[in-house]
């Protein structure tokens, strides 16, 4: 991708059109670094967003739902410099269930800055996990 100075919006193709929802998966701005903007990833897999019955299930399949945004930005999980998590129900079984999964995804090395958040209910009925993200790269 050529150093633009106008934002970049990219909604991947295989994920779910979020248009008439009044958002966007991602934008990224090059100013000298490309800072990426990702919106929040839920467990939803692929344009029909179906999402599976259990919170593992979800966050592995959000995790999905990241990399492809990050990857149509030319960017990984490495870039990742600030999340922020949404918990439906928040417990400390899903917490430990987030950290294992998380671990499996940095690999332990580098994590980036955090913050979770509670909730009774996200967008979705049945959604029960959603990851957003700020991503840098030189």
């Amino acid at each position: 991708m050529e150093n633009n100075k106008e934002p970049q919006l990219i909604n991947p193709a295989s994920l779910f059109n979020p248009s008439p929802y009044g958002f966007s998966h991602s934008i990224s701005v090059d100013s000298p670094f490309r800072i990426c903007f990702i919106s929040g990833q839920s467990g939803g897999v692929g344009e029909n967003h179906v999402l599976a019955e259990d919170f593992k299930t979800q966050v592995q399949d959000a995790f999905k739902n990241l990399k492809i945004v990050l990857q149509s930005h030319s960017m990984t999980v490495e870039n990742i410099v600030k999340i922020t998590l949404l918990i439906v129900d928040h417990n400390p079984e899903k917490l430990t269930i987030w950290a294992e999964e998380a671990k499996k995804v940095w690999k332990g090395s580098f994590l980036p800055t955090s913050t979770l958040i509670p909730v009774s209910q996200l967008a979705l009925p049945g959604m029960l996990f959603e990851i957003d993200a700020i991503a840098v790269k030189s």
